[in-house]
Formats: C-alpha cells, sequence, structure tokens
C-alpha cells in the first residue's frame, strides 16, 4: 500500500478504535509541540458528542489546538513547500494530499453541518456549539495534508498517530475530548456520502447522517422511496428533494407514467418535456439503439437534455458537445 492509500484508507476506516494508540499519539503531539502531556482522556462516541463534551468540560483549560495542529502545520508546509520549490511543491501536492482533499474536506463539512443542526431546536446554542467546532482536530479526517508531509516530519508524527487511530478530537491544556471513528461510511463512486436504506455515515452513540449522492435528506425521507408514485414526487415543494426522488424513480419511468408530452421527434429520436413546479423543466430524449439486442430487439434509452433543448437532433448532439448542425452520425449506436 503507498502512502496515498494507506491514508485514503486512514479517512475511510470504521470500526473499533484504537484507544491506546490515539492516547499515545496525542502525548507524542504535545510533546512535540513543547506542552506537557494532558492530564486526561475524556472519549465520546461521535463529534456530536465530542462537541457537547467539549463544551461542557470542567477545568480543561484554553484550548492548544493553534500550538497543537495549526503552526506545526504552518511551519511544516513552509519548510517543505521552501525545500521543494513553488512547482516542486505544486506537483507533491498534486500526487498526494490533493488526491484526497476534495471527499475528506466535503466529509468535514457534512459532518459540521450535522452537529449544527443537531442543536437547530435550541437557537442559543447554535453559535456556542459553532465556536467549539473551530477547536477540533479532524484526527482521520486531516488525512489528506497529512499524506503530503508522510516520512517527511517528525513533528507531525503525533497528529498523524491519532488520525490512524481516531475520529475528531479537542486539545485543552489539561485535558483531551477524543471520538470514535463511525461504525458506518457508505459513499458513491465519486466519494460522496450516499445511501438509499439508512445513514450514510454513522456512530456508535447515534449520531448518522444520511444523504443520496451527496445531497444530505432526512431519515424519514429515505423510508419514503420505496413508495414512490408520480404524484408524491409532483407534490414535493423542495426542489432538491424532488430531484432525488426522479433519481430514484427513474426520470424515463416517470416521464412514462406522469404525462410527458412529446415536443418534437426527428430521425435521432423523441423529445419529451413536462413541467416541474418551483424548478426547471425535464427535457429528455428517447433514443433506440440501432444496433439489435442478441434475441434480435432493439434497446431504447433516455438521455436528460437541458431544459432549453428544442429539438431531439439538439439534444442527442448537445451529450456529445457537439451543436445540432455539428452532429451527423455514420451510424447511430
Amino acid at each position: 500500500m503507498n502512502d496515498v492509500d494507506k491514508w485514503r484508507a486512514a479517512a475511510a476506516a470504521t470500526g473499533e478504535t484504537d484507544r491506546l494508540a490515539a492516547e499515545r499519539g496525542v502525548r507524542l503531539a504535545y510533546r512535540r509541540a513543547g506542552l506537557a502531556e494532558p492530564e486526561r482522556f475524556v472519549w465520546a462516541g461521535s463529534p456530536l458528542a465530542g462537541a457537547r463534551a467539549a463544551r461542557a468540560i470542567a477545568g480543561a483549560g484554553r484550548s492548544v489546538r493553534d500550538e497543537v495542529r495549526t503552526h506545526p502545520w504552518a511551519e511544516e508546509r513552509r519548510r517543505v513547500h521552501d525545500a521543494l520549490g513553488p512547482l516542486g511543491w505544486a506537483e507533491h501536492w498534486s500526487i498526494t494530499g490533493a488526491r484526497l482533499w476534495d471527499t475528506t474536506r466535503a466529509l468535514t463539512e457534512r459532518i459540521r453541518a450535522g452537529v449544527v443542526e443537531a442543536f437547530a431546536e435550541k437557537p442559543d446554542e447554535v453559535a456556542g456549539i459553532r465556536m467549539v467546532l473551530l477547536d477540533a482536530v479532524f484526527g482521520q479526517h486531516d488525512a489528506a495534508w497529512l499524506a503530503a508531509f508522510e516520512g517527511r516530519s517528525e513533528r507531525l508524527e503525533g497528529l498523524a498517530e491519532v488520525a490512524l487511530h481516531a475520529g475528531w478530537w479537542w486539545p485543552y491544556e489539561h485535558a483531551v475530548v477524543i471520538c470514535e471513528r463511525p461504525v458506518a461510511l457508505h459513499r458513491d463512486e465519486a466519494g460522496r456520502l450516499d445511501r438509499g436504506d439508512g445513514p450514510a455515515l454513522a456512530y456508535s452513540d447515534g449520531f448518522a447522517l444520511y444523504a443520496w449522492r451527496g445531497m444530505p435528506v432526512p431519515a424519514t425521507f429515505l423510508d419514503e422511496l420505496p413508495s414512490l408514485t408520480p404524484e408524491r414526487i409532483r407534490d414535493e415543494a423542495n426542489a432538491e428533494l424532488r430531484r432525488v426522488m426522479l433519481e430514484y424513480y427513474g426520470y424515463d419511468r416517470y416521464l412514462s407514467e406522469s404525462g410527458a408530452k412529446s415536443v418534437h421527434d426527428d430521425e435521432t429520436g423523441v423529445l419529451w418535456k413536462i413541467e416541474m413546479r418551483g424548478d426547471e423543466d425535464i427535457s429528455m430524449v428517447e433514443v433506440v439503439n440501432s444496433t439489435p439486442e442478441p434475441d434480435g430487439t432493439h434497446r431504447t434509452y433516455w438521455l436528460r437534455v437541458p431544459p432549453t433543448t428544442r429539438t431531439a437532433r439538439q439534444g442527442v448532439a448537445w451529450t456529445f458537445g457537439l451543436e445540432a448542425e455539428e452532429y451527423e452520425p455514420a451510424r447511430q449506436t
């Protein structure tokens, strides 16, 4: 396993946390920052529980996140950047941290939003919890930038050790709040949170995030998907949730069952359109594969095209990145 794969696995790790190894990493991070080791550790089941514990903990002293994480990271980045030069650093980052950055950053932001959302029913607590989240070190979800320093910095070894064995943590002068890793993580091929029959990210204490292809959805929303009807989809007021419903239900099925209108047809296919309340129209081109299947039938495909599409040819051409007049296939497939 190369360094990037190692850190990709760390960022996605679920299941049992090695508490002893994580605490050893925390102590090392404190020593490397010139601080006395923390006197106690408080373990939490999730970032939500961790944020609550960090907010309520007594006698912990001030946050030392800057000393433990921010300053060492900035100084090591400057050191490596100076050693490699601007072009060398850019190349190094592109083959290490950059390969993990988008997915880990998106996951971190989604978790942070989920924690804040959990306090939405208590508006007076939201500002306070946002401040607490600023003190968090992201553990395994710091994998992107830790990958860039693999084998290059002894100063970051403690942070790396924690990241390999635990989740988010809050460093204070005298105490550390540290979280277990999640027990389940489900993502699509693009690395986005994605699951249609349960939480996409789940922790042992019940904190969970639900998502469909990266878009946050309510837990109860997923329960409804198997029983969708065209009427229910049409009546959904939230345009984003309606798009999720359509993806699950199938655009072609929805068009065939909801009274879509054929607005144009030519030798390339048939353009269908249906109006959506509060959202852009759905436009799709129905095309038939000219190459027969083994049983002699011809498969039908549905191509979603921009709502401004006026002809079937224009829609098919758009899928190839062409204008209608440029689309002259020798043979349709």
